[in-house]
Protein backbone atom coordinates (compact mmCIF):
# COMPACT_ATOMS: atom_id res chain seq x y z
CA UNK A 1 0.00 0.00 0.00
CA UNK A 2 1.07 3.25 -1.17
CA UNK A 3 1.41 5.72 1.90
CA UNK A 4 3.56 8.90 3.51
CA UNK A 5 5.00 6.75 6.29
CA UNK A 6 8.51 7.59 5.20
CA UNK A 7 10.65 8.46 8.29
CA UNK A 8 13.00 11.40 7.64
CA UNK A 9 16.89 10.01 8.96
CA UNK A 10 19.65 13.73 9.37
CA UNK A 11 22.69 13.91 11.52
CA UNK A 12 20.69 14.45 14.35
CA UNK A 13 19.23 11.05 13.62
CA UNK A 14 15.23 9.91 13.31
CA UNK A 15 12.74 12.52 12.82
CA UNK A 16 9.33 11.30 13.72
CA UNK A 17 6.34 11.95 11.74
CA UNK A 18 3.78 14.17 13.73
CA UNK A 19 0.27 11.94 15.21
CA UNK A 20 -2.51 13.36 13.48
CA UNK A 21 -4.91 10.77 14.89
CA UNK A 22 -6.50 12.89 17.66
CA UNK A 23 -7.11 15.72 15.58
CA UNK A 24 -8.72 13.64 12.94
CA UNK A 25 -10.61 11.75 16.09
CA UNK A 26 -12.14 15.50 16.85
CA UNK A 27 -12.73 16.13 13.05
CA UNK A 28 -14.65 13.11 12.34
CA UNK A 29 -17.22 14.21 15.65
CA UNK A 30 -17.53 17.59 14.75
CA UNK A 31 -18.68 17.17 11.11
CA UNK A 32 -21.18 14.78 12.38
CA UNK A 33 -22.42 17.61 14.65
CA UNK A 34 -22.37 19.34 11.69
CA UNK A 35 -24.60 17.34 9.94
CA UNK A 36 -27.19 17.58 11.86
CA UNK A 37 -27.34 21.03 10.66
CA UNK A 38 -27.16 20.02 6.85
CA UNK A 39 -29.96 17.35 7.58
CA UNK A 40 -32.37 19.80 9.00
CA UNK A 41 -32.63 21.71 5.69
CA UNK A 42 -32.35 18.68 3.61
CA UNK A 43 -35.46 18.55 1.07
CA UNK A 44 -36.76 21.00 2.50
CA UNK A 45 -37.38 23.71 -0.49
CA UNK A 46 -33.92 25.65 0.53
CA UNK A 47 -33.75 29.30 0.08
CA UNK A 48 -30.86 29.56 -3.08
CA UNK A 49 -28.71 32.32 -3.96
CA UNK A 50 -26.04 32.93 -6.93
CA UNK A 51 -22.64 33.87 -6.14
CA UNK A 52 -20.38 35.81 -8.45
CA UNK A 53 -19.05 32.20 -10.39
CA UNK A 54 -22.83 31.39 -11.11
CA UNK A 55 -22.59 28.56 -8.04
CA UNK A 56 -25.75 28.19 -5.97
CA UNK A 57 -25.16 28.83 -1.97
CA UNK A 58 -28.27 27.97 0.26
CA UNK A 59 -29.01 28.50 4.12
CA UNK A 60 -27.83 25.35 4.64
CA UNK A 61 -24.03 25.62 2.99
CA UNK A 62 -23.93 28.83 5.44
CA UNK A 63 -25.36 27.11 8.80
CA UNK A 64 -23.35 24.25 7.94
CA UNK A 65 -19.77 26.08 7.80
CA UNK A 66 -20.98 28.06 10.51
CA UNK A 67 -20.88 24.82 13.00
CA UNK A 68 -17.61 23.83 11.49
CA UNK A 69 -15.98 27.17 12.04
CA UNK A 70 -17.67 27.35 15.75
CA UNK A 71 -16.42 23.98 16.83
CA UNK A 72 -12.76 24.57 15.27
CA UNK A 73 -11.97 27.52 17.22
CA UNK A 74 -13.40 25.74 20.27
CA UNK A 75 -10.81 22.79 19.89
CA UNK A 76 -8.58 24.59 17.90
CA UNK A 77 -8.45 28.12 18.68
CA UNK A 78 -4.83 28.88 17.29
CA UNK A 79 -5.45 27.58 13.75
CA UNK A 80 -6.47 29.25 10.92
CA UNK A 81 -9.39 28.59 8.77
CA UNK A 82 -10.97 28.63 4.69
CA UNK A 83 -14.28 27.83 3.82
CA UNK A 84 -15.92 28.09 0.53
CA UNK A 85 -18.77 30.81 2.16
CA UNK A 86 -16.76 32.79 4.45
CA UNK A 87 -13.56 32.46 3.16
CA UNK A 88 -10.02 32.47 5.28
CA UNK A 89 -9.96 33.46 8.99
CA UNK A 90 -6.36 33.52 11.15
CA UNK A 91 -3.10 33.53 9.67
CA UNK A 92 0.02 30.58 10.31
CA UNK A 93 1.32 27.14 8.85
CA UNK A 94 -1.76 25.46 9.88
CA UNK A 95 -4.98 25.60 8.41
CA UNK A 96 -8.38 23.93 8.61
CA UNK A 97 -9.87 23.82 4.88
CA UNK A 98 -13.59 23.47 4.91
CA UNK A 99 -16.20 22.19 1.64
CA UNK A 100 -19.82 22.51 4.15
CA UNK A 101 -21.93 21.32 1.06
CA UNK A 102 -20.22 19.38 -1.61
CA UNK A 103 -22.65 19.40 -4.03
CA UNK A 104 -24.76 21.88 -3.53
CA UNK A 105 -26.74 21.19 -6.62
CA UNK A 106 -27.27 17.87 -5.45
CA UNK A 107 -28.80 18.98 -2.10
CA UNK A 108 -31.40 21.57 -3.86
CA UNK A 109 -32.36 18.64 -6.12
CA UNK A 110 -33.10 15.98 -2.89
CA UNK A 111 -30.11 13.75 -4.31
CA UNK A 112 -28.74 12.39 -1.19
CA UNK A 113 -25.32 12.25 -3.03
CA UNK A 114 -24.11 15.59 -1.42
CA UNK A 115 -21.28 15.39 1.39
CA UNK A 116 -19.09 17.60 3.48
CA UNK A 117 -15.27 17.88 3.11
CA UNK A 118 -13.30 18.94 6.17
CA UNK A 119 -9.55 18.70 5.92
CA UNK A 120 -6.07 20.31 7.87
CA UNK A 121 -3.20 21.47 6.35
CA UNK A 122 0.24 22.26 7.23
CA UNK A 123 1.67 24.81 4.96
CA UNK A 124 -0.07 24.03 2.76
CA UNK A 125 0.24 20.29 2.42
CA UNK A 126 -2.78 18.15 3.38
CA UNK A 127 -2.40 16.38 6.71
CA UNK A 128 -5.58 14.94 7.34
CA UNK A 129 -9.24 14.74 5.74
CA UNK A 130 -12.43 13.71 6.08
CA UNK A 131 -15.35 13.04 3.47
CA UNK A 132 -18.84 12.80 5.52
CA UNK A 133 -22.05 12.09 3.10
CA UNK A 134 -24.57 12.75 5.69
CA UNK A 135 -27.80 11.82 3.92
CA UNK A 136 -26.04 8.05 3.08
CA UNK A 137 -24.75 7.85 6.65
CA UNK A 138 -21.28 7.23 5.67
CA UNK A 139 -17.61 9.12 6.89
CA UNK A 140 -14.56 8.30 5.27
CA UNK A 141 -11.81 9.35 6.98
CA UNK A 142 -7.82 9.50 7.18
CA UNK A 143 -4.04 11.35 7.15
CA UNK A 144 -0.59 10.74 6.79
CA UNK A 145 0.42 7.87 9.16
CA UNK A 146 -3.58 6.88 9.48
CA UNK A 147 -5.14 4.26 7.56
CA UNK A 148 -8.48 5.25 6.08
CA UNK A 149 -11.43 4.00 7.64
CA UNK A 150 -15.21 4.55 6.29
CA UNK A 151 -17.40 4.35 9.81
CA UNK A 152 -14.51 3.07 11.91
CA UNK A 153 -13.53 0.17 9.71
CA UNK A 154 -10.35 0.16 7.76
CA UNK A 155 -10.50 0.57 3.86
CA UNK A 156 -8.31 0.21 0.98
CA UNK A 157 -8.11 1.05 -2.47
CA UNK A 158 -8.36 -1.78 -5.05
CA UNK A 159 -5.13 -3.35 -6.96
CA UNK A 160 -6.89 -2.25 -10.62
CA UNK A 161 -3.63 -1.36 -13.05
CA UNK A 162 -5.42 -1.13 -16.15
CA UNK A 163 -7.63 1.70 -17.61
CA UNK A 164 -9.65 -1.32 -19.71
CA UNK A 165 -10.56 -2.92 -16.13
CA UNK A 166 -11.58 0.04 -14.29
CA UNK A 167 -14.35 1.34 -13.03
CA UNK A 168 -14.01 4.83 -13.73
CA UNK A 169 -15.87 7.67 -12.70
CA UNK A 170 -15.83 11.01 -14.91
CA UNK A 171 -16.92 14.13 -12.48
CA UNK A 172 -18.22 17.39 -14.14
CA UNK A 173 -18.87 15.79 -17.77
CA UNK A 174 -21.00 18.14 -18.96
CA UNK A 175 -18.11 21.20 -18.28
CA UNK A 176 -15.72 18.94 -19.85
CA UNK A 177 -17.91 17.82 -22.73
CA UNK A 178 -17.76 22.11 -23.44
CA UNK A 179 -14.35 22.85 -22.62
CA UNK A 180 -12.06 19.57 -23.31
CA UNK A 181 -14.26 17.96 -26.14
CA UNK A 182 -11.04 15.59 -27.21
CA UNK A 183 -10.38 14.42 -23.57
CA UNK A 184 -14.40 13.63 -22.74
CA UNK A 185 -14.26 11.90 -26.02
CA UNK A 186 -11.50 9.88 -24.76
CA UNK A 187 -12.50 9.47 -21.59
CA UNK A 188 -16.24 7.73 -22.68
CA UNK A 189 -14.46 5.05 -24.60
CA UNK A 190 -12.23 4.20 -21.61
CA UNK A 191 -12.34 1.85 -18.96
CA UNK A 192 -14.60 -1.13 -18.35
CA UNK A 193 -17.62 0.66 -16.42
CA UNK A 194 -17.98 4.28 -16.51
CA UNK A 195 -20.81 6.17 -14.84
CA UNK A 196 -20.74 10.40 -14.99
CA UNK A 197 -20.91 11.82 -11.77
CA UNK A 198 -20.02 14.97 -9.50
CA UNK A 199 -18.47 15.99 -5.95
CA UNK A 200 -16.75 13.96 -3.59
CA UNK A 201 -18.61 10.84 -3.26
CA UNK A 202 -16.98 9.07 -6.46
CA UNK A 203 -13.39 9.61 -5.15
CA UNK A 204 -14.95 7.89 -1.78
CA UNK A 205 -15.78 5.03 -3.62
CA UNK A 206 -11.62 5.01 -4.77
CA UNK A 207 -10.35 5.05 -1.17
CA UNK A 208 -12.93 2.15 -0.50
CA UNK A 209 -12.11 -0.10 -3.51
CA UNK A 210 -15.32 -0.20 -4.87
CA UNK A 211 -14.19 2.70 -8.27
CA UNK A 212 -10.65 2.44 -9.62
CA UNK A 213 -10.64 5.96 -10.90
CA UNK A 214 -12.01 9.32 -10.99
CA UNK A 215 -11.12 12.17 -13.31
CA UNK A 216 -12.28 15.65 -12.04
CA UNK A 217 -12.51 19.03 -13.20
CA UNK A 218 -13.32 22.98 -12.47
CA UNK A 219 -12.39 22.09 -8.70
CA UNK A 220 -11.48 24.43 -5.98
CA UNK A 221 -9.06 23.94 -2.72
CA UNK A 222 -11.70 22.62 -0.35
CA UNK A 223 -13.06 20.24 -3.09
CA UNK A 224 -10.10 18.40 -3.83
CA UNK A 225 -7.15 18.94 -0.69
CA UNK A 226 -9.62 17.23 2.10
CA UNK A 227 -10.41 14.09 -0.69
CA UNK A 228 -6.84 13.76 -1.13
CA UNK A 229 -5.76 12.84 2.06
CA UNK A 230 -8.57 10.41 2.48
CA UNK A 231 -7.44 8.70 -0.51
CA UNK A 232 -3.59 8.68 -0.11
CA UNK A 233 -4.36 7.08 3.43
CA UNK A 234 -5.94 4.60 1.30
CA UNK A 235 -3.32 3.59 -0.79
CA UNK A 236 -4.28 5.87 -3.76
CA UNK A 237 -3.02 8.34 -5.28
CA UNK A 238 -4.63 12.04 -6.42
CA UNK A 239 -2.81 14.23 -8.26
CA UNK A 240 -3.61 17.12 -11.24
CA UNK A 241 -3.57 16.55 -14.83
CA UNK A 242 -0.13 16.45 -14.69
CA UNK A 243 0.54 14.32 -12.04
CA UNK A 244 1.78 16.89 -9.50
CA UNK A 245 0.70 17.04 -6.08
CA UNK A 246 -2.00 19.14 -5.47
CA UNK A 247 -1.70 22.29 -3.71
CA UNK A 248 -3.70 25.59 -3.09
CA UNK A 249 -2.70 26.84 -6.71
CA UNK A 250 -3.29 23.45 -8.15
CA UNK A 251 -5.50 24.36 -11.12
CA UNK A 252 -8.62 22.41 -10.27
CA UNK A 253 -8.16 19.57 -12.92
CA UNK A 254 -7.78 16.02 -11.11
CA UNK A 255 -7.36 12.44 -11.06
CA UNK A 256 -7.61 9.91 -8.44
CA UNK A 257 -6.26 6.44 -8.99
CA UNK A 258 -6.19 3.31 -6.97
CA UNK A 259 -2.68 2.55 -8.25
CA UNK A 260 0.54 4.31 -9.75
CA UNK A 261 0.49 2.06 -13.12
CA UNK A 262 -3.73 3.46 -13.55
CA UNK A 263 -2.98 6.93 -12.84
CA UNK A 264 -0.08 6.78 -15.63
CA UNK A 265 -2.59 5.50 -18.10
CA UNK A 266 -4.95 7.79 -17.34
CA UNK A 267 -2.06 10.68 -17.62
CA UNK A 268 -1.11 9.47 -20.76
CA UNK A 269 -4.96 10.09 -21.73
CA UNK A 270 -5.44 13.17 -20.79
CA UNK A 271 -2.34 14.70 -21.87
CA UNK A 272 -2.49 13.22 -25.04
CA UNK A 273 -2.01 16.02 -28.70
Amino acid sequence: MINRMTQMVGIAGIHRMPDYSSRLERAVAMTEAAAGVSLSYFRCDPEIEIKADESPVTLADKATERSLRDSLRQYFPQDAIFGEEFGQSGEGTKTWIIDPIDGTRSFIAGLPLFGMLLGYLVEGRPKLGVIRMPALGEVYSGGEGLNAKCNGTQIQVSACRALCQARLFINEGDKLAVSEPAVFSRLVRSGQLRRMAADCYPHALVACGLADAVVDYDLQPYDYLPVSAVVEAAGGLMTDWQGNPLTMTSDGRTVTAATPELLAELLELLNRP
